[in-house]
């Protein structure tokens, strides 16, 4: 009995050394571009600046977790862009059309995201299609639905006390949203770590194979991965609308592949089983302040495309270098 524990505590041990490791990369870079556009402009280093980052990585962060949950299992999704549309279309539409409360409208509108995640993941476990299909398939469906709702029309107005969520700033300094994102970082760093079901995650990601032989229902994770992913997305959805005040069914293009690039930069490995929510955190801040200090150096949005995708690639480059060398 001893010799196993001290050897679990040999490996428990040896994670935490590789999820630093992965995470202190990004860490540097972003330390470095905080310096960076420190002496390039004067309004990057001040409270009001770091506070609208803050606001601006609320609907990222909270996709970036799902996404770190899909990366981990060696999966990919493509759909959370329109599935954040899905859900705020239903959730307006229930609200200012059919009259039903808005708390209801936001029930329906993450019911009708995680119905999009089930189909997606029965889809990879029972059919056998790529993920990369299956979610691509899902990209196309759920905008299209999100169109037809309201005929490609947007819905404006909400309740004022909605609108506040993304404007009134408790104690001064964050408001709800942000609460929300960091709460739901928190939540998804401490499944990842202290929950068995987080920990087979990791495994499913390492090797599906081993991890079926070893007791874990591979597809069934696999399926509430997907509806996890999707349900973060339909509540980034509801954040996104709470700060526009309106949703509209073109919402969130682009996004999927700004929330892949943030867990990517992040450390979390492509092929799956190796990455945390630590380094996604760093990730995600990564996109915020480099798009921030883009604007603020008044950089053509045209060129920030282009240099955030060089990022990406540099990025996915350090992370394949690191699993040669370890």
């Amino acid at each position: 009995m001893v010799a196993i524990d001290v050897n679990q505590q040999q490996t428990s041990s040896g994670n935490w050394v590789r999820k630093i490791k992965g995470a202190t990369g990004p860490l540097v870079g972003l330390l470095a571009l905080c310096i960076f556009l420190s002496f390039s402009t004067d309004a990057f280093l001040s409270v009001r600046n770091g506070l609208n980052i803050l606001d601006q990585i609320t609907v990222l962060g909270i996709m970036a977790v799902g996404m770190t949950f899909v990366i981990l299992i060696g999966g990919i999704d493509l759909s959370v862009g329109s599935v954040l549309a899905l859900a705020m279309m239903v959730m307006g539409w229930t609200a200012n059309v059919a009259g039903l409360p808005l708390a209801a409208g936001i029930t329906f509108g993450l019911l009708a995201a995680a119905l999009a995640g089930l189909i997606v993941g029965l889809l990879v476990t029972q059919f056998g299609v790529p993920a990369f299909i299956a979610t691509l398939a899902m990209m196309s469906a759920a905008r299209g639905v999100a169109n037809m709702i309201t005929d490609g029309q947007q819905i404006v107005g909400f309740p004022d006390w909605f609108m506040m969520l993304a404007i009134d700033r408790h104690f001064g300094v964050l408001t709800a949203t942000v609460f929300l994102m960091l709460a739901v970082l928190l939540v998804a760093w401490l499944f990842l770590h202290f929950r068995s079901e987080g920990r087979m995650l990791y495994a499913v990601g390492g090797n599906p194979e081993v991890a079926r032989l070893a007791g874990i229902n591979v597809k069934l994770v696999t399926i509430g991965v997907y509806v996890a992913s999707a349900v973060l997305a339909g509540l980034a959805g509801i954040v996104l609308a709470a700060r526009l005040d309106s949703v509209q069914p073109s919402s969130g293009f682009g996004y999927e592949l700004d929330t892949i690039a943030a867990v990517v930069i992040g450390g979390t490995s492509l092929s799956g089983g190796a990455g945390g929510i630590g380094g996604t955190l760093i990730g995600v801040l990564i996109i915020g302040v480099l798009r921030n200090g883009l604007n603020l150096l008044n950089v053509s949005p045209f060129l920030q495309q282009v240099i955030i995708g060089v990022v990406i690639v540099l990025a996915v480059g350090a992370e394949t270098i690191r699993r040669r060398r370890s």
